[in-house]
């Protein structure tokens, strides 16, 4: 997956609302004021997606490619490494 369809999938759900509140290259993705996915523009590496605490564990668990999400609250955040073995619909859906 690369940041292009990363922010075009985010920016085709209903309501989304997209800013750059940290700085200038880190997109973030709302939807009536919470926001639910983070990423760089430049460095693509990592995407931070908000999850239910049980189903983040058990994701954590399960794939290599997610762990806690750097500098998020590690019980309600995901990071999904974008450049791993996860299919883009896996990533999409989280």
């Amino acid at each position: 997956m690369d940041v292009l369809s990363f922010r075009d999938y985010c920016l085709s759900l209903p309501l989304t609302e997209e800013s750059t509140p940290f700085d200038e290259t880190t997109l973030v993705y709302k939807i009536g004021g919470k926001m639910y996915a983070c990423a760089d523009m430049i460095d693509f590496g990592w995407v931070a997606v908000k999850c239910d605490p049980d189903e983040a564990i058990r994701l954590r668990e399960q794939y290599e490619e997610i762990g806690p999400a750097y500098h998020f609250n590690k019980t309600h955040w995901n990071g999904i490494r974008t450049a791993g073995d996860l299919p883009d619909a896996f990533i999409r859906e989280q």
